[in-house]
């Protein structure tokens, strides 16, 4: 990558979810894999990248303190620049961290153009991911990271009758992170507040709905696995110790 013309990227890494799926009195994002809690892995990758220059960190409200201290100072994550509470709903919380961009909480002089926003419970997103995602957004303006569904997908009526089958090549599953030019991404988010339409599923159908801009999707990894459930913890640590034995 060129870091002459590299436009500026800051990401919002969402870790405010409860994890009720898990089963566990620990948050996931907060579970540890290989000794450290799921959230550092994530950020150690966003750390590293020559993509992304800030991060603001999503987090439950009443959390940050404990967040600040124990992850983000502990392992040195120096482009952690905000940390904010986010709110009941993930569009909530997408919009703190906006707003922290928006407001100039990154004390980037303005100069963040693109946002990155994963999930922090997607902890093997790498580097290529990143790369991929920002020449794509280059092109675009808004991108979203997925990979092509392994399996026939049917569409059912309210009844669970299969309806419809839609061609397999032209069916992905969708991941994190999406990725928009700071100003599209942000008035998507100010229109969807204003207006309170809150039956969205991913910050790509605020900008398709808000904006009427389309989303591009680019290949991401089968590995990039948001951990859900308790069998997610067992695969993610089998990814991540494949990772570790090739390098």
């Amino acid at each position: 990558m060129n870091n002459d013309t590299k436009k500026r990227c800051a990401a919002i890494v969402l870790s405010a979810g409860q994890g009720k799926r898990m089963g566990a009195s620990v948050q996931k994002q907060y579970i540890e894999i290989e000794g450290k809690p799921v959230i550092y892995h994530t950020l150690r990758t966003f750390q590293a990248s020559d993509v992304i220059d800030d991060v603001v960190l999503v987090v439950g409200e009443g959390q940050e303190q404990y967040v600040r201290e124990d992850i983000v100072q502990r392992y040195c994550f120096s482009k952690v620049k905000v940390i904010v509470p986010g709110g009941a709903e993930r569009y909530d919380s997408v919009w703190q961290g906006l707003k922290a961009i928006r407001d100039g909480r990154l004390a980037d002089n303005g100069q963040t153009e693109y946002v990155f926003i994963h999930d922090g419970a997607r902890m093997l997103v790498d580097e290529g991911i990143l790369e991929r995602g920002y020449e794509t957004v280059i092109k675009y303006r808004a991108c979203v990271a997925g990979m092509p569904s392994k399996d026939t997908v049917k569409l059912v009526d309210e009844q669970k009758f299969a309806v419809q089958t839609p061609k397999r090549k032209l069916v992905w599953n969708v991941q994190t992170p999406q990725i928009f030019e700071k100003t599209l991404i942000t008035e998507a988010y100010s229109r969807l507040m204003r207006e309170q339409c809150i039956d969205v599923t991913d910050d790509a159908m605020v900008v398709e709905q808000m904006m009427k801009v389309p989303v591009r999707l680019f290949e991401a990894s089968y590995e990039n696995i948001k951990i859900t459930t308790r069998e997610d913890l067992s695969v993610a640590e089998s990814f991540l110790r494949r990772r570790k034995s090739s390098e």
